[in-house]
């Protein structure tokens, strides 16, 4: 049975334990693979993922039956006994797993709320543990909804942008995005007084090294050599553009130099890790399509006027609006778990039904004499009409069952007794249900 009891985490983050802890539970990129196997294959464990980065180390796992020993999986892979650092473990299962998965996805459990790396460490921990065999169904589905959840909370919400001046607006969004800027790379695109102003900002809180394109590479050159930086020729602006992390933009291009197929090609060469797009140019040098791409985020003139003037009130309230929408999450993925119970009885179903269908077609179509492609049309609309008013009824009332798991068993007995279906295969069933239930469960969202 499909239920949210299966689902278990167990970590260390920032919130509660020290940086000397987290480096004992710290896996290196290279081992992330071998991990990710051996969770998998641990006895009571089904599925398995793990995501370790400086702020936190946590494996997600769907288990046989809600019990396995994940503390027993820590000591078995890291060779040393958990015990002295049970304090700081946490451990969340069932509902408050999916709750704490969304979270974490969603940059509301990050030590700056709202940054978008963890999203991003979050997909590469997610590919790596698809690559390995290590998640296959209800993992997968919990996972790419929680990607959803996320953009979802980006879209509806604020809680990532804050600044209270002028002065350092694009400094105080860079590190809601990135954290802090230490060792983060600038590009400007374009050399006037406003590029090298946010600059000057940006070198003063941490960012390394800037790199400067211009149409008239003499003034790249000339500011570039201001910042000890690096100038690049025009020419070759999108092929080194990825390189950066902060892009600040005002070419006085008539119109945009950036488009969303460009920010596709970044993405796809960084690796999926953030990029973030400061276009204070009129006309605008940046597509606002590029927003909508997660892990790219654009501000334009504004964008940072209306930052500027914001409260801190209103990013509590920009939080809460975010946890609310986790919440809802949460409620809407078990209903979508608990329906899952019922798809394999509403295939079955289908089947039976177009089988008989079909045979009766097939029965009648001798006295039928030779038919029109357009009196064919009308007898497969005829038949298939009769059959979807007669499944209406068992199909509504057993997806409302499954949402009342008290009646759900009940329910489903009885269909299959009143139709004569067999029980398929689990493997069957669980492949099937995505055609119900809409949509994949590894469908990215």
């Amino acid at each position: 049975q499909v239920s949210f009891m299966n689902f278990v985490v167990i970590g260390v983050n920032h919130q509660t334990a020290p940086v000397e802890v987290r480096e004992q539970f710290a896996i290196s990129e290279a081992r992330l693979p071998e991990a990710m196997k051996s969770l998998a294959t641990y006895p009571g464990i089904e599925e398995g993922m793990i995501v370790s980065t400086c702020n936190r180390v946590e494996m997600l796992a769907r288990t046989t039956n809600g019990s396995a020993d994940l503390q027993g999986f820590l000591r078995q892979f890291y060779g040393f006994d958990p015990g002295p650092y049970r304090k700081y473990l946490y451990e969340h299962r069932s509902r408050d797993a999916v709750r704490h998965i969304f979270r974490v996805a969603s940059s509301l459990d990050s030590m700056i709320v709202g940054e978008p790396q963890i999203l991003g460490q979050v997909k590469e921990a997610y590919a790596t543990a698809r690559a390995v065999g290590a998640i296959n169904s209800q993992l997968d589905a919990l996972l790419t909804r929680s990607f959803a959840v996320a953009k979802r909370v980006r879209n509806e919400t604020a809680v990532a942008t804050s600044a209270v001046s002028i002065a350092s607006v694009a400094v105080d969004l860079a590190k809601k995005i990135f954290g802090n800027l230490q060792g983060k790379s600038v590009y400007l695109v374009g050399a006037g007084k406003m590029c090298e102003l946010a600059a000057r900002h940006l070198l003063a809180h941490g960012a390394k090294q800037i790199y400067v394109a211009n149409r008239t590479f003499e003034r790249a050159a000339a500011l570039a050599k201001k910042f000890n930086g690096t100038a690049i020729p025009f020419e070759r602006l999108y092929e080194t553009v990825p390189d950066a992390d902060i892009v600040i933009s005002s070419t006085g291009a008539p119109h945009a130099i950036f488009r969303k197929e460009h920010g596709e090609k970044f993405l796809s060469q960084r690796r999926n890790r953030p990029m973030f797009f400061i276009d204070i140019a009129v006309p605008r040098d940046i597509d606002p399509e590029l927003n909508k791409l997660d892990g790219i985020f654009v501000y334009d003139i504004d964008d940072l006027q209306q930052v500027v003037s914001s409260h801190i009130a209103d990013r509590r309230t920009e939080a809460d609006r975010a946890e609310a929408i986790v919440q809802l999450e949460v409620d809407k993925f078990e209903s979508r778990l608990q329906t899952l119970d019922v798809v394999p009885t509403i295939v079955s179903l289908q089947e039976h039904l177009e089988t008989v269908r079909q045979a009766e077609i097939d029965r009648v179509r001798g006295r039928l004499g030779t038919l029109s492609p357009e009196q064919e049309l009308a007898v497969e609309a005829l038949s298939r009409g009769i059959i979807n008013k007669i499944m209406h009824t068992p199909i509504t009332t057993l997806k409302s069952a499954a949402r009342e798991s008290s009646e759900a068993t009940t329910v489903v007995d009885l269909v299959r007794k009143l139709f004569g279906l067999r029980e398929p295969p689990r493997k069957a069933a669980d492949e099937d249900a995505t055609t119900v239930s809409g949509g994949k469960p590894g469908a990215r969202n």
